[in-house]
C-alpha cells in the first residue's frame, strides 16, 4: 500500500477487497497471476482501419452522441447523484460537466470530445501494438476478407 496516495480512497478499497478475498496482497495476487500463466488458448483480434476514417467516425460519433441527449443525460445524473462517480470521468462526461459548469463553450466541449476520443483511440493502438500476439484485422479489407482470416486462424 505504500505506493497509493492516502487520499486515493477508490484504490485503497480495492487493495483491501482483494486481501479480504484472497488473504495475499495486491502485489502477491499479481505476482501468482504471472507464475501461473493464462490457462485458456485465446485468440485476440484486433480491428485496425486507416486514421482518418477511424477520425471521421469518431466525429460522427460525437455528434451523434450530443444530438441523442448526451447533455441532457449528463444534467440527469448530476441531479439524482450527490458525488460524482468514477463513471463521470469517462470520455464525453466530464467535457460535458465542464460545458454545465460554464467552464468551456458547447462547442468547445464538443470538439475536446472529439479530440479526447481520438487521443484514446490512438492510446489503444499503441497498447496493441506493444503487446504482440494479436491479429490484425483491417476493416478497409471488407468483412468477407475478415471473416475469411478469422476462420482460417481459429480453425489451427
Amino acid at each position: 500500500m505504500q505506493n497509493i496516495s492516502r487520499n486515493d480512497k477508490k484504490r485503497i478499497i480495492r487493495v483491501l477487497e482483494i486481501y479480504k478475498e484472497t488473504g495475499k496482497t495486491k502485489t502477491e495476487q499479481e505476482a501468482d497471476s504471472k507464475k501461473n500463466g493464462i490457462e485458456f488458448d485465446y485468440k485476440l483480434f484486433i480491428t485496425n482501419m486507416d486514421r482518418e476514417v477511424l477520425y471521421d467516425r469518431i466525429n460522427k460519433r460525437v455528434d451523434l452522441m450530443i444530438e441523442q441527449g448526451l447533455i441532457e443525460e449528463v444534467k440527469s445524473i448530476l441531479k439524482k447523484y450527490e458525488e460524482i462517480s468514477t463513471a463521470m470521468q469517462a470520455l464525453g462526461y466530464k467535457e460535458t460537466k465542464e460545458y454545465l459548469d460554464g467552464l468551456i463553450t458547447k462547442s468547445e466541449m464538443i470538439e475536446k470530445i472529439k479530440q479526447e476520443t481520438r487521443r484514446y483511440a490512438k492510446r489503444q493502438l499503441t497498447w496493441f501494438r506493444k503487446n504482440q500476439g494479436g491479429v490484425w484485422l483491417n476493416m478497409q479489407d471488407g468483412i468477407d476478407k475478415n471473416i475469411q482470416k478469422i476462420t482460417q486462424l481459429s480453425c489451427t
